[in-house]
């Protein structure tokens, strides 16, 4: 598989990253089955493995350390911090200094390793100053617990911001972003992309197929596209097909599935392939929770898109949108009802 230089650090990481959220019980409990999803995606060529010390509330960690086990050195190992590890106790959270001290520690147990290569900031927190999160973690970085420092769906104001504080406190530098990042959600093409790029940060973009809508599963009934055609209310029950923003994506999900038909791939294959179009990612994170849907997935690095269809991807979903508000993982604290109004 082919790699791609993360920023400017000089490491070289897959064009194609294997996500872990779906390992243990959140998704596949059984520990067996999902370390051998993560061995044959290493054989494959995927030498980069991202976790976060909430999926499943450490075990996905645990399930990563497991797997690595005398393959460490041949890994490029991310995690994050920041969500709750106790459903109700704010201690276990958060990005204090206090926190991630302690966290990074419970991490390096549970993923059974002597360093982590991207620690990854989960979320900002309004509350906490990024001066206090990049102090504490660049000097993660002095001690060699971590190597490079991430963030994860931050806005481009925030991206600038920890820039800034590198320059200017004499920190150790951001080097990589992991956004939303598909078809359906291409907001971040408008500022954090660019961003990324004149910063010389990587970019890990996350959720390619949209949150399944473009597994290809979502088809207008009677389609002629190949693939079992059937209405959104049977392929997901509990989503609403009369909403505005789900006929939307009905709409748009089948229209990509014709086009990936006529060029003889994959819908989740034109997805993965049309993310790493883009010259500003570095890799894209796939998560898968079965073999099967990692099997379908692998290869996509190997496809490149021509400009016709590139094209006509833009004339379903236009360039810089998120085909729906709520799906661009973030919403800027300050733009609240309560923080744009008096009173």
């Amino acid at each position: 598989m082919a790699t791609r230089t993360l920023g400017t650090t000089g490491m070289h990481v897959s064009q194609l990253a294997l996500g872990t959220m779906m390992f243990g019980k959140w998704g596949e409990p059984d520990h067996d089955v999902s370390i051998s999803i993560i061995h044959r995606a290493l054989d494959a060529g995927i030498t980069l493995v991202d976790t976060a010390d909430m999926y499943s509330f450490g075990e996905s960690e645990i399930i990563v350390g497991k797997a690595l086990v005398g393959r460490r050195d041949d890994v490029i190992l991310a995690t994050k911090f920041h969500n709750p590890m106790g459903r109700t106790d704010p201690l276990k959270r958060g990005n204090s200094r206090r926190w991630i001290i302690k966290e990074v520690e419970d991490s390096l147990r549970r993923l059974q390793t002597d360093w982590i290569d991207l620690y990854q900031v989960h979320r900002p927190e309004p509350g906490t100053d990024f001066e206090e999160t990049l102090s504490a973690l660049s000097d993660l970085v002095t001690q060699g617990k971590i190597r490079y420092i991430g963030t994860s769906t931050f806005p481009a104001t925030q991206i600038v911001e920890g820039q800034w504080l590198a320059e200017k406190k004499n920190l150790k530098r951001v080097v990589a972003e992991q956004p939303p990042y598909s078809i359906f959600v291409r907001g971040i093409e408008t500022d954090v992309l660019p961003t990324a790029q004149k910063y010389g940060m990587g970019t890990l973009t996350w959720s390619p197929l949209a949150g399944g809508w473009l597994s290809g599963r979502y088809r207008i009934e009677g389609s002629t596209a190949s693939g079992s055609a059937t209405t959104i209310r049977s392929a997901s029950p509990g989503f609403d097909p009369d909403l505005p923003g789900n006929q939307a994506k009905l709409i748009a999900a089948d229209a990509l599935a014709v086009l990936a038909d006529e060029i003889g791939i994959t819908l989740p294959q034109l997805a993965l392939a049309f993310v790493l179009e883009h010259p500003g990612v570095t890799s894209v994170i796939t998560g898968p929770r079965t073999m099967e849907q990692l099997e379908t997935q692998l290869g996509a690095d190997e496809i490149k898109l021509t400009s016709d269809v590139l094209d006509r991807i833009d004339q379903i979903v236009a360039p810089g949108t998120n085909l729906e508000g709520t799906d661009g993982g973030w919403a800027l604290p300050w733009m609240t009802p309560q923080a744009r109004r008096r009173g």
